[in-house]
């Protein structure tokens, strides 16, 4: 009897290593795509921007001692919130710019 073990892919994309290798770039992108081998995840990819907003987010966890909530939208809406969050930016004047610059301080 041969019984196959079930891993979890935590995206909603996946790309084969082989697809990878032949165009990576075109897979960095806002949301995450688990990388698969064999058919089981090896890894994740994800674009500069998605993993900077992900790595602000650990630094303000670690920074408070409490943290409410757990965030884990489809890609889609990934894409739409990212979407909004960039176009507030670009209207931001350079007071707000200075004032969020002050909070990663």
């Amino acid at each position: 009897m041969d019984i196959k073990a079930t891993h979890t892919i935590l995206a909603d994309e996946t790309v084969s290593v082989s697809e990878l290798k032949k165009s990576p770039s075109q897979y960095f992108t806002d949301h995450a795509i688990a990388v698969l081998s064999n058919n089981r995840p090896t890894g994740y990819v994800i674009g500069a921007a998605a993993y900077e907003a992900m790595v602000a987010m650990l630094r303000q966890i670690n920074q408070t001692e409490t943290f409410q909530g757990e965030f884990c939208p489809a890609a889609e809406e990934m894409r739409k919130i990212t979407n909004k969050g960039m176009a507030l930016l670009e209207k931001a004047s350079e007071q707000d710019l200075e004032k969020l610059g002050s909070f990663s301080e």
